[in-house]
């Protein structure tokens, strides 16, 4: 009986490792298409930033990549601007902002 309390506890255990690990990685949504298109083209982001999804080697601001931003960070810094970086409100929607902090932080994790 101990035995088989382990052994399912190890195979519930592996279960929700793998499917966390499988819906974490899915970077397929509307959000997220919508974001890097706004990355790529509207925001223009990849003159200034590295991010290696969206194939861009920019060296004026951070690299995406080794920041690693959360959503809220990302948010705050294209609503307001930070550094060099202008504000992008009433460029962007807010929805748009939402969609490029999204894929910046889905996509440089």
């Amino acid at each position: 009986m101990k035995k088989l309390i382990i052994n399912l506890s190890k195979f519930l255990f592996l279960s929700i490792i793998s499917l966390t690990i499988f819906f974490s990685q899915v970077k397929s949504d509307e959000i997220y298409d919508k974001g890097k298109k706004i990355f790529l083209e509207q925001g223009n982001c990849v003159v200034c930033h590295t991010l290696l999804d969206a194939g861009s080697n920019a060296y004026i601001g951070p690299n995406l990549n080794e920041i690693k931003p959360d959503i809220m960070r990302v948010i705050t810094a294209v609503t307001n601007g930070i550094g060099v970086m202008p504000s992008y409100q009433g460029e962007l929607s807010t929805e748009e902002i939402e969609a490029v902090a999204h894929y910046v932080s889905v996509s440089a994790e």
